[in-house]
């Protein structure tokens, strides 16, 4: 029998067309999830920022994708230097990919890889523009968005995921995205917002979300792509580690949904829709780097805890002053750390590899590498984060004027609104009140200032008389 170190021709992996079906589907999903944070995000906002909270996530999936496609890929996932970055010169514009050649030990092509790692790095700067929210240049942003993805996210997906990354090397486990994706996020979030200072009327104005529908609407179609960013994230279905993930992220949700509502009713006195949201986004976090290596029980314990601890994380940003608009760095970054460290504890050994946490007589080594992934990302992101927004507030600048974000950074940035409340509608209805305009418009000049001021043509009469 030839060693188990030498592959024969016969054993090499062969393109499986159910697996690479499978990919594509789970990319498309993971793509879904932008527009849903679109919607998650731009409900959570007052009127006057609806639209630019919406392009703020849709932007990413123009900038992003060329550049992942010029070089971002290459850096993420080519030929490793000193565990720090990748580079593949045949990337490059995938131009020396052919469209058979497969993803080394899987049995998917090297462009279903590309494109499903492509949805993960467009929706991680996305995560970030939450805690933006009303006071942010749309070019600053697209040029922070630029930078960000080359310096910050790139370098971090190749020591998480690439195969010569200090992190990968070391052991630290990262299912689907906890350090590189939502730690990575939200410290960068963190970062930004210490530069460019807090909105207009933060803690003296009311900011409270426009539109609860809008919420839940992103909130479910966060839910449902993260099945693909979850359970895709195996490459393959070949021996049900996939489908474990599949449950875990359905379990962990609800846990953390739950527990959120129930800290709220007694914290607060009520079970609000938007903490129901919150609660499912912060579960779906938590379980994205520890779904593969935990039980359906040690899920449930992960996303319970997540639950609680990340809202009541929500709350620091009044106690310490620093204004994240939508709550990033309380969901993201508190509930990325949480489900990462997490896994030094509930890990089961029967997941994705045989590492065992704590309770399961694994000790505290696992628990150690987690720290040192966590940590370290998060340190990397905040700091580089703070330096980019510095650097281009003084320069470009960061923040619009003060006057356009107290009328409203939609007019001023896209010259548009969420709502045309002006219009007439449509259908008959509209029509007749159109048609009513029209009329009301050919009056003479005199007449219509006496409509304006309540009087009507009969009463006008008898006035004069």
């Amino acid at each position: 029998m030839a060693p188990a170190a030498i592959m024969l021709a016969a054993d090499a992996p062969k393109l499986s067309s159910a697996n690479t079906g499978f990919m594509l589907i789970c990319s498309a999903l993971v793509m879904l999830m932008t527009p849903g944070l679109a919607f998650f995000y731009g409900g959570m906002v007052r009127v006057k920022s609806t639209l630019n909270m919406l392009m703020m996530s849709f932007i990413s999936l123009g900038i992003v994708t060329i550049l992942w496609v010029l070089y971002g890929f290459s850096l993420s996932f080519g030929t490793d230097k000193g565990s720090l970055i990748g580079w593949t010169s045949d990337w490059v514009g995938f131009s020396g990919i052919g469209k058979t050649d497969l993803w080394p030990g899987y049995t998917i092509p090297v462009f279903v890889f590309a494109v499903f790692q492509l949805m993960f790095a467009i929706i991680t700067p996305a995560l970030i523009s939450g805690a933006l929210a009303d006071r942010v240049k749309f070019s600053a942003w697209s040029l922070f968005l630029v930078l960000w993805v080359t310096i910050v996210y790139f370098p971090v997906a190749h020591w998480v995921w690439g195969t010569g990354g200090w992190a990968f090397k070391l052991g630290v486990i990262d299912f689907a995205g906890g350090t590189a994706v939502h730690i990575n996020a939200g410290a960068a979030a963190l970062g930004v917002i210490l530069v460019i200072g807090k909105r207009v009327g933060f803690k003296k104005d009311p900011m409270r979300p426009h539109s609860l529908p809008l919420v839940m609407l992103g909130a479910g179609l966060l839910w449902f792509g993260w099945f693909g960013f979850n359970a895709g994230s195996w490459l393959g279905n070949d021996d049900g580690v996939g489908p474990l993930m599949f449950v875990n992220t359905q379990v962990a949700t609800g846990a953390a949904m739950l527990a959120w509502l129930a800290y709220e009713k007694i914290r607060h006195g009520a079970f609000t829709t938007l903490g129901a949201a919150s609660g499912a986004v912060a579960g779906l976090v938590a379980i994205t780097p520890s779904g593969g290596a935990v039980s359906p029980l040690g899920a449930i314990a992960v996303g319970a805890i997540a639950g609680v601890l990340c809202a009541m994380a929500v709350g620091l940003k009044y106690r310490f002053g620093f204004d994240d608009s939508l709550d990033v760095v309380g969901v993201h970054m508190v509930g990325g750390v949480l489900g990462s460290l997490l896994i030094g504890f509930f890990a089961s050994g029967e997941g994705q590899s045989s590492v065992k946490g704590l309770f399961y007589g694994g000790g505290m080594t696992q628990f150690w590498k987690q720290c040192a992934g966590v940590f370290a990302v998060l340190a990397y992101s905040l700091i580089v984060s703070a330096v980019l927004a510095f650097l281009l507030d003084k320069t470009i600048g960061m923040r619009v004027t003060e006057d356009e974000e107290i009328s409203g950074i939609d007019q001023a940035e896209h010259a548009e609104t969420a709502y045309e409340f002006s219009g007439a509608g449509g259908g008959v209805i509209g029509s007749a009140l159109s048609a009513l305009a029209a009329t009301e418009s050919k009056r003479p000049a005199k007449e219509s200032e006496k409509a304006a001021k309540g009087e009507t043509a009969s009463e006008t009469k008898k006035v004069d008389a």
